[in-house]
């Protein structure tokens, strides 16, 4: 085996093998984290929170609010 040769194999990556369910599955679960992402930092004020008027969760994420560009006062 040549330099060539040997540097090619290793820099060959291997491709993984996805059907088309499996793509669909991924696809569908991070759309499900990605909107309740959105949800947790964009929409959740408090007083409109499925959780109540509990404020924990908008407190907790507060400053990424502001640094992300959300308004929430």
């Amino acid at each position: 085996m040549t330099q060539v040769t040997a540097a090619k194999r290793a820099l060959a990556v291997p491709v993984p093998n996805l059907t088309a369910l499996s793509a669909a599955l991924t696809l569908t679960a991070a759309v499900l984290l990605a909107a309740l992402a959105y949800y947790f930092l964009g929409y959740d004020q408090g007083a409109v929170s499925v959780f109540g008027s509990d404020t924990h969760i908008h407190e907790f994420i507060h400053d990424s609010r502001h640094f992300l560009g959300f308004p929430c006062h």
